[in-house]
């Protein structure tokens, strides 16, 4: 008897289920075009008209980006639609702090299989963020891989790119002595530190996703789901201000990592712990742990999501400016005279 002939879909990928879940995902990038976006979603390519309008001389700028672990807890919710708004903002403020507003978006989606209304959750969350911040989602991959990733289990990864006029690009060469340092809050872990909050709530103190901790409105998984924000709408109207020295992503490395980046050869930052008061769950996973301070600083962004580095004249123009646009910063320390290190003054809460 001859044996049954092989098909695609019993090796475990389902090309019907998955362009069904496609046609949608197209509708939901194609609400995120402008007349700029030449191609709709399913061309070998997409096309995006160039027009930098008045600017001397336009610099492309790129970046790309992973949502790393916190993939695990989305796993384990069974929720998705967050992690998709969280790799476009990730990927915007990597741009943002060289000066550049952000053109059009790309995603790459792969999973062992995707379950019904897995993708369109991931591509909602892609798709609700690229609107919020004006930013064209024009194209992407998606694959189902059964024999490379686990049962459930799934990876992103996001470009983008943006563009910034070459006198207005932010390196920090302008980073001096007395400037001031402004914190922007955070909305929790954004995408950074995952493995060790895992490690501490998940797996050693066996909290379960809808469990509440103290300080906390909501749940573990909202906590640990919350998106990681955006901070190109209340920046852009500082990004050519002439007292705005440099901006600082607070991503993988926090601040004892970050800040280096700005910093010329012989000066440091000093952060002064005092200013502030970490969010809930940091101070939870702190005491739970126990992490010293110093590892909670280089892991996570500790409520600090962004930092402004801004000449000590401009400091309360800057301050009005972030005020009006609905945002709470706060001053977290000053540049001195240094080696191009962080340091830390002031205890803060423990």
């Amino acid at each position: 008897m001859a044996e049954q002939p092989l098909t695609y879909k019993d090796a475990g990928v389902d090309i019907d289920a998955v362009t069904v879940a496609l046609k949608s995902v197209g509708r939901m990038a194609a609400e995120t075009h402008t007349d700029r976006v030449l191609t709709g979603l399913g061309s070998f390519g997409a096309l995006f008209r160039a027009d930098f309008g008045s600017m001397a001389e336009p610099v492309l700028v790129s970046s790309t980006d992973g949502v790393g672990t916190k993939l695990l807890v989305a796993h384990r919710a069974g929720r998705f639609d967050t992690v998709g708004a969280d790799l476009v903002n990730h990927c915007i403020n990597d741009i943002l702090v060289m000066g550049a507003e952000p053109l059009f978006f790309l995603d790459y989606v792969a999973a062992e299989h995707f379950s019904p209304g897995m993708l369109e959750g991931i591509v909602s969350g892609f798709a609700t963020a690229c609107r919020e911040q004006g930013v064209a989602l024009i194209g992407g991959e998606t694959a189902e891989m059964p024999d490379l990733y686990p049962p459930g289990h799934f990876d992103l990864a996001g470009f983008v790119v943006g563009v910034v006029d070459r006198p207005h690009v932010l390196t920090g060469d302008r980073v001096a002595v007395g400037d001031v340092l402004i914190g922007l809050p955070s909305t929790g872990l954004h995408t950074n530190g995952y493995s060790l909050a895992q490690r501490i709530l998940l797996d050693r103190e066996g909290l379960d996703l809808d469990q509440t901790l103290p300080g906390l409105e909501g749940s573990v998984a909202d906590a640990l789901l919350a998106v990681h924000r955006c901070y190109l709408q209340p920046l852009r109207g500082l990004l050519r201000h002439t007292g705005l020295h440099g901006l600082v992503h607070i991503t993988g490395g926090g601040f004892t990592d970050n800040l280096p980046r700005v910093l010329p050869s012989t000066t440091d930052a000093l952060i002064d712990r005092s200013t502030w008061t970490p969010p809930a769950i940091f101070m939870e996973m702190q005491r739970r742990g126990p992490v010293e301070r110093d590892e909670m600083d280089r892991t996570f962004n500790m409520g600090v999501g962004m930092v402004l580095v801004v000449a000590v004249d401009a400091q309360a123009e800057v301050l009005a400016h972030l005020e009006t646009q609905g945002e709470q910063p706060f001053v977290v320390g000053r540049v001195e005279a240094g080696e191009g290190v962080v340091r830390y003054e002031g205890q803060g809460p423990t």
